[in-house]
């Protein structure tokens, strides 16, 4: 018999004791991920799914062993609703989980191979985007490369969530870019800030410091207790929803150890993306302001 464990153990102590069959147990298995594209499962829960035709006819045989949206693991339960590009890691025999990929959506395989073609296209135009000015009231507007590249990775990682048969990175790979390659602009951001910081630190004084604390320490103070009082949000949503708005990933990444916990990831995904344009755009806008 194959099923959830917790099934399993009752079932065992009406039938019998379990054995060891290492002969019935030699049959091949595979664990695959699956992008969903199908618009007859998008926007149904895994319940609809797994009584619908499709579940049926063609889910005999197979678990869902974790769902993935956005590049984040989320929690899911029976009545989690399934979208367009999510993507659900199935277990099973090998010809039961190519037949269920097919209903679904297509199999996302892994690869050592980075499509170098959909980064450097990125990246470029996010430079270009970002290299345009536009004038405003005698003031030039502009994203800025950094801007541009950041309004580009969206857009970029928006496609590739859609459609997963391009843009492919190993997860490797990523885990350079976002650890290594963010400690390396932190810190160059710190060494560039550093003699301006100490410069005006020394003309205005502790008053630029005591700014400092009050600008960064109150939104999140109203913020905590929006999400608490008025949203009724839960702490581990909040211990991820507070860090992507600022916008800060380490924090963010980091409490989901921490919590033991997957929850952090459904509040995490839409504040960073809009703390980090919002954080580009408003700065031209209190340049704006004080012209």
């Amino acid at each position: 018999m194959v099923g959830r464990s917790e099934v399993l153990v009752e079932t065992d102590l009406a039938i019998g004791p379990e054995v060891q069959d290492f002969e019935l147990m030699d049959f091949p298995g595979e664990v695959l991920d699956v992008v969903v594209t199908n618009k007859a499962v998008a926007g149904k829960t895994l319940k609809e799914i797994a009584e619908s035709d499709i579940g049926r006819v063609h889910g005999r045989g197979v678990y869902l062993s974790s769902l993935l949206r956005g590049g984040h693991e989320m929690p899911f339960t029976d009545g989690t609703t399934v979208d367009r590009g999510d993507v659900l890691r199935i277990v099973g025999a090998k010809r039961n989980v190519e037949r269920v990929a097919a209903e679904l959506g297509y199999a996302d395989r892994p690869t050592n191979a980075t499509d170098m073609v959909f980064v450097g296209t990125g990246i470029a135009l996010g430079g270009l985007v970002g290299a345009l000015t536009i004038q405003v009231g005698g003031v030039p507007l502009t994203l800025s490369t950094s801007g541009g590249a950041l309004l580009s990775g969206l857009v970029f990682g928006w496609l590739r969530s859609v459609n997963r048969t391009f843009g492919r990175v190993p997860a490797p790979a990523l885990w350079v870019l976002n650890n290594l390659g963010l400690t390396t602009f932190i810190a160059v951001v710190g060494i560039t800030s550093g003699p301006s910081f100490v410069t005006g630190l020394k003309a205005a004084g502790v008053s630029l410091l005591l700014a400092g604390v009050v600008v960064t320490t109150i939104p999140l103070i109203v913020g905590v207790l929006m999400a608490r009082y008025l949203f009724g949000s839960t702490p581990e949503s909040r211990s991820a929803r507070l860090p992507g708005l600022a916008p800060r990933r380490p924090r963010s990444v980091s409490s989901r150890p921490l919590r033991t916990s997957k929850v952090p990831a459904l509040g995490y995904t839409v504040p960073y993306a809009v703390g980090a344009i919002l954080l580009t755009i408003w700065g031209l806008v209190i340049v704006l302001l004080v012209q």
